[in-house]
């Protein structure tokens, strides 16, 4: 388990097939400092195992199914991710609860500048487009984990397409100590929702039709609709 909260930015060093599988090395040293065979580092919040290291380097294998589920099959090398060490069980949830289970790569729709005197290093607002069927698990103030950071939702809502989306505010430290400082319209990134509105969503699902009716995961919670009325 993970929190969202990156522990530094590795570089991609070598990719090469291994197999059914690719293996990745990666140039890293705070991660370092405790690591041992077996252990688990999140790869742009992709759980992968520690297979060797050295002294600033570590090297996993991704499954085809990993490659084709999150934005790791796009890495080449020279590319930089995000790693975090899993939970230690005496130490602060800075985050939020972060599997490392990817539910889906999505697509960053806009970039905006919040902060007009430093457009390079200020406050910038990431607009992402997202599935209809994890819409559900996406709510104002919520958590979500975009290439393994933990980040709050500023707002919800829907693009001239008609498509889900979602926006976050990034602040400065968090574009200088992650890849969001170098993310782009067009770029996909992995996203994984809070794990317990997922779980809650699964309780719930026997119920919903008696108490929601049939449009309550293709389209929205009461209160988004009660919301809609008062406009």
């Amino acid at each position: 388990m993970f929190t969202g909260i990156i522990e530094e930015l590795g570089q991609v060093r070598e990719r090469f097939p291994a197999g059914a599988c690719e293996r990745f090395v990666i140039g890293a040293m705070t991660v370092l400092s405790d690591v041992s065979l077996g252990a688990s580092i999140a790869v742009n919040g992709a759980c992968l195992t520690v297979i060797e290291w050295g002294p600033d380097w570590w090297a996993a294998e991704a499954v085809p199914e990993t490659l084709r589920c999150t934005n790791l099959g796009a890495l080449v090398v020279g590319d930089r991710v995000n790693l975090e060490r899993p939970l230690a069980a005496a130490a602060r949830l800075g985050g939020h609860i972060v599997l490392g289970h990817v539910d889906a790569t999505i697509p960053l729709l806009g970039r905006r500048i919040l902060d007009a005197m430093s457009p390079d290093t200020g406050t910038v607002e990431l607009t992402f487009g997202l599935p209809a069927s994890l819409a559900p698990f996406v709510v104002e103030k919520g958590s979500v984990a975009i290439d393994g950071i933990s980040l709050t939702v500023a707002s919800v809502g829907r693009d001239e397409r008609g498509r889900h989306t979602f926006d976050i505010a990034v602040i400065p430290h968090t574009r200088q100590v992650t890849t969001l400082g170098v993310r782009n319209p067009g770029d996909f990134v992995n996203f994984e929702a809070d794990y317990l509105a997922k779980v809650v969503g699964r309780l719930a699902a026997p119920y919903r039709d008696a108490f929601l009716g049939d449009g309550f995961i293709a389209d929205s919670f009461p209160g988004d609709r009660d919301r809609e009325g008062q406009q």
